[in-house]
């Protein structure tokens, strides 16, 4: 039964983005959701313009790779942000209530820990556009 199981998993896993591919139509252009500018070698249009591919002014492939990952990095910014204040509070809580128990105590403190670390984690996603530039030489 596991088998069989694990055929049909690897199967579904196997076809069904074969079958979304094929589905998908042509894209032509990407709307831009952010302002790039101060890249050397890439004009890249203003933030809510469309951006068509096959121009020969622009170049539109890389403007829109760093468009997503600039966006994608502001989702997992305010994500982990949103989590590291719910930690803090958390942590804040315990050690408030902890009425003299170091169990309690510690177990705040670590969340408050955990808080910082998501913080630095964030700042970290806010660089990559950055790195990406970087590594790109623009």
């Amino acid at each position: 039964m596991r088998k069989i199981i694990s055929v049909l998993a690897l199967a579904g896993l196997l076809v069904l983005p074969a079958i979304a591919f094929a589905q998908m139509a042509e894209v032509t252009q990407c709307t831009m959701r952010h302002t790039i500018s101060g890249y050397t070698g890439f004009n890249c249009p203003a933030a809510d313009s469309p951006c068509p591919f096959n121009s020969n002014t622009l170049t539109c492939g890389a403007c829109c790779m760093l468009d997503t990952i600039m966006t994608i990095t502001d989702w997992i910014f305010y994500i982990v942000i949103a989590v590291a204040l719910i930690f803090i509070i958390m942590g804040a809580f315990n050690i408030i209530t902890a009425g003299g128990a170091p169990e309690k105590v510690q177990t705040g403190r670590n969340y408050i820990l955990y808080a910082v670390i998501g913080l630095i984690v964030g700042l970290a996603a806010r660089a990559i556009p950055s790195l990406a530039r970087a590594i790109l030489g623009v």
